[in-house]
């Protein structure tokens, strides 16, 4: 008894090559001095597979799972200078040692008064322990 295994009668398929990955320079003009990473979106990964309970996935854990496209990546990089915190980093943070000897204006006795503790006439009704915190 002789099983026909159609396996072998057919040729093997070799498998295709997969396409070359998408760049951002196929489709819009980049900077010269764009990094590479950002050139190359399919080398980005980590991106969620599988998905989380609907009830409680919002709006952006579903923008967050998928992963960049040519046309969600920038086109021009634009590199910050970390000078101030080389600077920071030798010489540390600027320090105030001068005395504060400026008295503070009140905004319940007005703005050309001053509050002092001596002052009893100018405090606001409400500061007097003797009666109600209420305004007469």
């Amino acid at each position: 008894m002789s099983e026909e295994n159609p396996q072998e009668c057919t040729e093997p398929v070799e498998p295709k090559a997969k396409p070359a990955p998408e760049k951002t320079s196929d489709y819009y003009s980049v900077s010269e001095q764009l990094p590479v990473r950002f050139n190359n979106p399919g080398w980005f990964h980590g991106y969620r597979t599988n998905e989380a309970v609907s009830m409680y996935r919002t709006s952006n854990q579903t923008y967050g799972s998928r992963a960049p496209t040519v046309h969600e990546m920038p086109k021009v990089y634009y590199p910050s200078s970390n000078k101030f915190s080389r600077q920071v980093a030798a010489t540390g943070m600027f320090r105030s040692n001068t005395l504060n000897v400026g008295l503070d204006k009140s905004i319940v006795t007005g703005p050309d008064n001053y509050i002092t503790h001596c002052d009893r006439l100018n405090f606001h009704p409400s500061y007097n322990v003797n009666r109600p915190s209420i305004c007469d």
